[in-house]
């Protein structure tokens, strides 16, 4: 039997009056959450928790130390021309602007480093080619790591940060955008096997500033991305983007969060992913609070999963807090489900094999956002990897290896 939580839920945007909560109901309201520079506030947790229930706390554990090496990973920075890059200690002021950690990686990591990557893009520069983060493992040391990205009022810029190799990593990215600013920030995991990573993503938009935020993950064993978003003044918005493929053993969990603490912003929510093999476990949870002084937001996420083979489990959790009615429109939709034979079917009957019907499937799946993501060289990435998935998949079906 396939081990899927099948979710499905669609609502249309609607006004609420009070409080609003989809989904499976969190312990309290997400307003209400502990945040913390200090260690001593955020306990190791068990697992029973409900930020950590659907997550392998046991392979995480060493990430949740109070003393993790700075040398696992070698952090490389390409600039474009128009953007600065500095080395800070841990103790500088451009460091914690993004607000405070969450949770216990997040914490530990905050913590744990000396030191910290600063991109900056200037005020009023246009960045005229994008910028790379590269972060290479090096070792199995569990390793803390901080990078802040900043763009300075009316700046635009395209940042991607890129993981690679085998590491144990708990890491900090701060996202600061700037009034009237543009950023956009693509990170993708793309692990070797046995890479453990978490990751805590935290962003704050300011006046009339946009923010696009993807997230790409592929490789890896356990992946934990938590990207955090709020508001300063009126008129920011955030685009959140995410596409995820895991395989067989494989975790990958995005937990995302939208605070709406200031009036007539706007955010949009769109994850999909699949997955595939035995102990495959993606998981997604969306939480969206609307605050009381929030009126006039405009927010709606999507989580869409594909299981495409047996002994796969796919868990989705949108979740909508709204403390004020004075709101132009809230909403979510979520679903997973099977890999649809009557599509397969349809396709193979007008003659198209059955490898090539699966890809146009999958690749039909994820083809919207593969667009939105901007940067041509991560989409073909994102292409090649679909790809070499779907080889393992076809694989398991017809017992022929896949192409080395």
């Amino acid at each position: 039997m396939t081990a899927t939580t099948d979710l499905t839920t669609d609502h249309s945007r609607a006004v609420a009056d009070g409080a609003h909560s989809h989904g499976v109901v969190p312990a309290g309201s997400r307003a209400e959450r502990v945040t913390s520079f200090d260690l001593a506030d955020i306990p190791v947790p068990s697992g029973r928790e409900e930020e950590w229930r659907f997550s392998p706390v046991a392979r995480l554990q060493p990430l949740f130390a109070e003393e993790l090496a700075a040398d696992g990973v070698t952090v490389t920075v390409d600039p474009a021309p128009e953007v600065e890059v500095e080395t800070v200690a841990a103790g500088d002021a451009r460091l914690g602007r993004a607000g405070k950690p969450g949770d216990r990686t997040a914490v530990a990591a905050w913590n744990a480093v000396a030191e910290a990557t600063v991109v900056r893009v200037p005020a009023e520069a246009v960045a005229s080619d994008v910028t790379s983060v590269r972060v290479d493992g090096t070792s199995q040391d569990a390793t803390a790591s901080h990078l802040v990205i900043e763009a300075e009022r009316h700046s635009e810029a395209v940042v991607v940060v890129d993981h690679r190799g085998l590491a144990l990593l708990n890491q900090t990215v701060e996202i600061v955008v700037g009034d009237g600013a543009q950023l956009t920030v693509v990170s993708v995991q793309d692990w070797a096997e046995g890479a453990v990573h978490a990751s805590s993503h935290r962003a704050v938009i300011g006046r009339d500033a946009k923010l696009k935020h993807v997230v790409v993950t592929f490789g890896g064993d356990v992946v934990r991305i938590t990207p955090d978003s709020t508001f300063s003044a009126e008129g920011g918005e955030v685009e959140m983007v995410g596409l995820y493929f895991a395989d067989a053993d494989q975790h990958q969990e995005h937990r995302l969060f939208v605070d709406h603490a200031v009036p007539r912003c706007k955010s949009r929510v769109t994850y999909k992913g699949a997955l595939q093999g035995a102990g495959a476990h993606t998981v997604w949870v969306g939480d969206v609070l609307i605050q009381a002084e929030a009126e006039g937001t405009d927010t709606y996420e999507l989580n869409r999963n594909l299981v495409l083979t047996e002994g796969a489990r796919a868990d989705s959790v949108p979740n909508l807090e709204i403390e004020t009615g004075e709101i132009d429109g809230a909403g979510h939709a979520s679903a997973t489900g099977r890999f649809d034979d009557e599509q397969l079917f349809y396709l193979m009957a007008r003659g198209i094999p059955e490898s090539d019907a699966r890809r146009l499937v999958v690749r039909g799946f994820f083809a919207e956002l593969i667009d939105e993501i901007g940067v041509a060289s991560v989409e073909e990435r994102l292409l090649a990897s679909i790809e070499a998935e779907l080889e393992k998949s076809m694989s398991v079906i017809t017992g022929v290896p896949a192409a080395e």
